[in-house]
């Protein structure tokens, strides 16, 4: 080879060199930017985490870390959990997203699911924010990766028969050896061996897809815990202590590294194709995680924390309205509190120490107040935050029987669904817990009388548990039968030849307005029908009872 042709070989690599090296830089800055304009900005919905994925990872970490109370699938549906959480979730990794879900879904009643000192350090700490994102952020996301099902039940994982990877894995490396004595045994072996590889990978690949990539996610995480363990944040002992047992599960890091498409990574597949290295590896990793499972899931959890920690930091900034809510002794009082998930919303207050009774016409605001206090209920007991100048409550449970739908799939009807909802709230009342209920149009699935006799007997009921329940109702006959077993509010709505306008402000007292018939006028309905309707009203209103036709 010439002196010409070397010079053009060695500028051929560098080039290649550069090229790796200038899009890696670009790359890195690219994040960098994306996470600087991120910060303080509700989460882009670039990227959703898949809701099944995440439930399944928290179904596993409450097998884990059992909580005193649950958000149940009625309540989080009722509420709109799952938006509640999209406008939280600034997370970089599915570490991140999983327990942060998890976070909004279990909680126990002594504190809330994230350290106020972490997010104290992440709000003021922006240099060292940024690095941890960005271990995160190189971490990625993976939906469906099983991770806490591992630390779940390692033992189900593991492989039989590794010892058969082992020998084919070798064989090429023999032959290796063998082409030096024997070059043309050495050379069909190497030969046969690879193919043989081949082949044995690919059939077994396609049936193991799914652990590989798990045990990829989960080597990953790992590796992401020892960067982020050489940075100066409150969670750094915590993730040295973990990791002092768990260290040698990186060695396989290059085995199970995180997809790039790059074309390094491509030679480091065919490489690890030919010497059987993610099959040889594998039980290798689950054996050292079944031997320290404590120390995993204490790294699983501290890293999950840093990200639901950096999330509620950069919900503080970016919630129009956000206070740290206090404890007290009974009940819910608030200033100022919102819909977390309303543009304009307006503001209300809370005073509810007592059972409540919420009357007024639909769109009034009823059921959007409701949902603002259970949300907030939430919110202040799983990660500290609420939405509203000031919030304090005495910890309890979170049910609502709200959007209630019929469930054609067991048969039931609407209101078979709607009792079987309320049913929850009574069953939970009934354990002695302090219990926070919403119901929305209480029973509205049955005839007038039936429904305000039950609605009735069900809210006496409770008014004598632990539980404070706030109902929305049309019926305005309960407020008068509850009598001052409850507390009665009202929202209120003002008719006019132009329409009808609403305050979407609490009032004390019963709703004493009668506007449903006036609203059909605002919306031109025939004459005929709104002089009949009225007629029919006064004359009930004033005998109790319906004329015959």
């Amino acid at each position: 080879m010439t002196g010409n042709n070397w010079l053009w070989l060695g500028l051929f690599l560098a080039a290649i060199v550069g090229m790796v090296v200038v899009t890696g830089w670009r790359t890195r800055q690219r994040l960098r930017r994306r996470l600087l304009a991120s910060w303080g900005e509700f989460p882009e919905a670039r990227r959703q985490d898949s809701e099944a994925s995440l439930k399944a990872a928290w179904q596993a970490a409450a097998q884990l870390r059992p909580t005193a109370s649950q958000v149940d699938d009625l309540t989080w549906h009722d509420l709109n959990l799952m938006a509640v959480f999209k406008h939280l979730n600034q997370t970089e990794s599915s570490v991140g997203a999983e327990a942060l879900y998890a976070a909004l879904r279990g909680f126990d009643f002594d504190r809330p699911n994230v350290s106020a000192k972490l997010v104290a350090f992440f709000t003021e700490q922006d240099a060292v924010r940024l690095q941890v994102r960005t271990a995160f952020a190189h971490l990625g996301k993976s939906d469906d990766n099983q991770s806490r099902r591992y630390l779940l039940d390692t033992a189900h994982y593991r492989l039989s028969g590794t010892w058969r990877y082992t020998v084919l894995g070798w064989l090429p490396l023999a032959a290796i050896v063998l082409i030096v004595l024997a070059p043309l045994a050495g050379v069909l072996l190497l030969i046969g061996s690879l193919v043989t590889n081949v082949v044995v990978y690919q059939q077994h690949r396609e049936r193991l897809a799914v652990e590989l990539n798990a045990l990829r996610y989960l080597v990953q995480t790992i590796a992401t815990a020892q960067r982020l363990a050489r940075l100066a944040t409150p969670q750094q002992a915590a993730l040295k202590r973990a990791l002092v047992k768990l260290a040698p599960i990186t060695r396989h890091a290059f085995v199970f590294r995180t997809k790039t498409g790059s074309e390094t990574e491509i030679i480091a597949d065919y490489l690890g194709v030919m010497l059987m290295l993610p099959f040889r590896a594998y039980n290798k990793v689950l054996t050292t995680l079944s031997a320290h499972h404590e120390d995993a899931l204490a790294l699983w959890q501290a890293l999950g924390e840093l990200e639901v920690a950096i999330a509620v930091a950069n919900y503080q900034l970016a919630a129009p309205v956000v206070c740290h809510p206090q404890r007290q002794a009974t009940g819910i009082t608030a200033a100022g509190v919102v819909h977390p998930l309303l543009k304009q919303p307006v503001a209300n207050v809370i005073d509810w120490g007592q059972s409540a009774l919420i009357t007024g016409s639909n769109a009034s605001g009823k059921s959007t107040y409701v949902k603002s206090v259970a949300i907030n209920a939430v919110l202040a007991q799983t990660l500290g935050v609420a939405t509203a100048e000031s919030f304090a409550l005495a910890p309890g449970h979170v049910i609502t029987a709200m959007a209630i739908q019929d469930d054609l799939a067991s048969g039931d009807s609407y209101f078979i669904a709607e009792i079987k909802a309320i049913q929850r709230v009574l069953t939970l009342a009934a354990g002695g817990a302090p219990v926070y209920g919403f119901i929305d149009e209480i029973l509205k699935g049955t005839n007038t009388v039936e429904r305000i006799a039950a609605s009735a007997g069900v809210v006496q009921w409770l008014t004598a548990t632990q539980a404070l329940v706030m109902v929305a109702t049309h019926d305005s006959e309960l407020t008068g039968l509850l009598g001052a077993a409850v507390v009665n509010w009202h929202f209120q709505e003002t008719v006019s030849a132009t329409g009808v306008a609403f305050d979407y402000l609490l009032h004390q007292g019963p709703a004493t307005s009668h506007n449903a018939i006036a609203l059909l006028a605002t919306l031109n309905y025939p004459a005929t029908i709104i002089e009949q309707a009225r007629n029919l009203a006064e004359t009930f209103e004033r005998t109790h009872a319906w004329p015959r036709g």
